[in-house]
């Protein structure tokens, strides 16, 4: 079918003006998106990309560098291959949405040198409109034989200077993705995980990541000079970036565009750039709501460890088992069960045992206690950062969770960054990245060894979200930044805005298991940090206020939810905990209504097979009021809204617990008014009434 793309003749244009005569271009759907392929003069491959009109990726480099091999750089001509377009419908298992559109034009282009060696390769790009991934695909040819060894991926990210405000966390650091975000000019930030995001001077907001990351290393980004940034690859142990042999495929470098913050978590651009589900009936995983032993050893309360004040025993783990039945949550997480935790666990990688319990938790009765209740024990493998020692055992333990009807495993490597342990056939211990090529297969093993036995992997201290949960749908949810776990012992915890900040920046990869809803916010006095002991400093306080803890079951989106507190906390708080109770984790439609970086968000959702919506707003350290349009409703039907907001006095230093419960009758027509406190949010039911 042949579009004419009206909205792009202004774009294209303002690209004509400097493009040479072998230029090639390729709009978005609605026109707005314009990506130009060409050389320079030196007959480097580039690119360059506008939206409306104006420059949003500057004429940047492309490019890929080997230790024996001559590079794809100078020299090079291009040649048009290909064109295709797509607009069709997918549909999610589970999700933020249900359906999900892709719209793209695709631009398939050769670059080639004319040298007897036939160098040469493809540039495939897609342009949605919210946004474009490119990747190179480089085929079997002369110059290219054997074993590859990458040194550098030269792609380049030339971001306009225009009064741009970067948010980003440092990449190469020993902390893994656990960092603040800063949000500086564009001169000061350094090398950089990506999702990195950028809002230019006239409001555009663009997002850097990648999507399928598949046999490769992790691309962080380098301010290398000016404006320019650099793909940076995690190097392996053994000296390149990347090994592997001709053909081969990267992952997409992928760029959202939006007009506004929104627009960038309204976007499906990760997901849509990877395969879709490969994994056929995969009714067996399971979002839903979780309990844990797990907060008591952030509190330091219990242990992970034997001894008097181990959590993971079988008494211990029936209890919250049977507060999970009488409140409607699938699933119990149990951390510590397992031998290997005595002493610094964190250095234990060369000794946990993945089938092996300490004798006062009994893991068959558990699991047939939990069965019996409807209540599954969730799994949980800490590899300190081995991931040979966890392979070693990898089929056996996920052989012993699937006997015992386990579904979910929540998986840790808790090792400093460029510390993954891994043993080579010469029996040579190498030392990796979390994102480097060998944990990126490590995780990827895990993931397909855990699908043939029906079960499930979140996995924390990861590699990054690359939206691969399309295509291995039982990848549910991982980590990957600062979670709750720094409200209980951080230097510094985790500030208001760090919550109004993730929904723009990391949660654009994909789900985050941040396990919110701590509703005791405040340790008792005298109360020390893990572990706990006389001498010990104080707790810090948890910086939001009770009802922020609600929203963030909306704002922070996962399939998988935890309740994070003790239960016994719940039990002091019924009314606000109700809405825990009611919120679900798999939703039909989700938008991001109303936000700016770093200041506020609300996001409105559809519960998947039902009607309700719920809606959640956070907000920074400031108070502010949002009055949000509920245009998102059906026309035509009155919904009870059912409102957990700031109560009067409530802030997150002065009093964080007073929450005002409310309901009033609404329509599409109306809007709700949040009055947000410092450090506070709102979180919202909205039930139809009876037809």
């Amino acid at each position: 079918m042949l579009r004419t793309f009206f909205p792009a003749l202004a774009a294209l244009s303002l690209l004509a003006s400097a493009a040479g005569a072998q230029d090639l271009t390729v709009a978005s759907p609605d026109g707005n998106i314009v990506v130009t392929l060409g050389t320079d003069g030196t007959g480097r491959p580039t690119y360059a990309v506008s939206f409306a009109g104006e420059a949003v990726i500057e004429p940047s480099h492309l490019g890929l560098r080997f230790a024996e091999q001559p590079a794809f750089e100078d020299g090079m001509t291009i040649e048009e291959k290909s064109r295709e377009e797509a607009d069709e419908t997918w549909e999610q298992p589970w999700g933020e949405r249900r359906i999900v559109a892709d719209r793209h034009n695709e631009l398939l282009v050769t670059y080639a040198d004319e040298d007897d060696e036939k160098r040469r390769f493809d540039l495939r790009v897609r342009v949605f409109d919210d946004g474009l991934g490119f990747r190179y695909e480089v085929p079997k040819q002369r110059a290219l034989r054997g074993e590859l060894a990458i040194t550098d991926e030269t792609t380049e990210f030339v971001v306009p200077e225009r009064g741009t405000t970067a948010w980003w966390i440092p990449a190469r650091m020993w902390n893994r993705y656990e960092y603040l975000y800063e949000e500086t000019p564009l001169s000061a930030v350094t090398t950089v995980h990506t999702p990195v995001t950028f809002r230019l001077g006239d409001g555009t907001h663009l997002s850097i990541h990648e999507a399928a990351l598949v046999d490769y290393s992790g691309m962080a980004l380098t301010l290398a000079h000016g404006n320019r940034f650099e793909a940076n690859l995690a190097p392996r142990a053994d000296g390149p970036k990347v090994k592997l042999e001709a053909p081969f495929k990267t992952p997409w470098r992928t760029i959202q565009v939006a007009k506004d913050a929104p627009g960038l978590i309204n976007s499906d651009l990760i997901l849509n750039l990877n395969e879709p589900n490969r994994l056929g009936d995969v009714s067996w995983v399971e979002p839903g709501k979780y309990m844990g032993i797990w907060w008591g050893m952030h509190l330091g309360t219990q242990t992970w460890g034997s001894g008097p004040l181990h959590g993971a025993t079988t008494e211990n783990t029936k209890a919250v088992m049977d507060f999970a039945a009488e409140h409607g949550f699938s699933g119990v997480l149990v951390e510590g069960w397992n031998t290997g935790w005595d002493g610094e666990w964190f250095e234990n990688g060369d000794v946990f045992s993945f089938t092996e319990a300490y004798p006062d938790f009994d893991i068959e009765a558990v699991t047939q206690y939990g069965n019996e209740k409807g209540v599954r024990l969730i799994g949980h493998h800490e590899t300190s950062g081995n991931i040979t020692n966890y392979e070693r055992q990898m089929e056996a333990a996920y052989d012993l969770y699937e006997r015992l009807g386990v579904r979910q495993v929540k998986t840790g490597y808790v090792a400093d960054a460029g510390e993954m342990k891994r043993v080579g056939e010469d029996g040579i211990a190498h030392y990796e990245f979390h994102d480097g090529q060998a944990a990126v297969a490590h995780h990827l093993r895990a993931v397909e060894e855990a699908a043939k036995r029906h079960i499930a992997i979140n996995a924390h201290e990861p590699v990054k979200d690359t939206g691969l949960r399309r295509t291995y749908p039982n990848w549910i949810s991982r980590e990957g930044a600062r979670g709750t776990e720094y409200d209980a012992w951080g230097e510094p915890t985790n500030p208001p805005a760090h919550t109004a900040i993730l929904p723009f920046t990391r949660m654009l990869s994909g789900p985050m298991d941040y396990t919110p809803g701590i509703f005791k916010l405040r340790p008792e006095e005298g109360e020390g940090s893990p572990p706990a002991a006389p001498d010990a400093d104080p707790r810090p306080n948890v910086q939001t206020t009770l009802a922020k803890q609600l929203a963030l079951y909306v704002v922070l989106y996962s399939p998988i939810q935890m309740a994070a507190d003790l239960p016994e906390h719940y039990e002091a708080n019924p009314a606000p905990f109700r809405f825990i109770e009611d919120v679900p984790t798999d939703w039909e439609e989700s938008v991001a209504l109303q936000g700016e970086v770093g200041d506020y968000v609300a996001i409105a959702r559809r519960r998947r097979g039902g009607d309700d919506w719920y809606l959640g707003a956070v907000t920074d350290e400031e108070a502010r009021e949002l009055s949000v349009p509920l245009s998102f409703l059906d026309e035509g039907r009155t919904y009870t809204a059912e409102i957990y907001r700031d109560g009067e006095g409530a802030d997150f230093e002065a009093d964080p617990y007073p929450v005002a419960i409310e309901q009033r009758e609404v329509t599409s027509a109306d809007q709700v008014d949040l009055p947000l406190a410092r450090g506070g949010g709102a979180a919202l039911r909205f039930v139809p009434a009876a037809e």
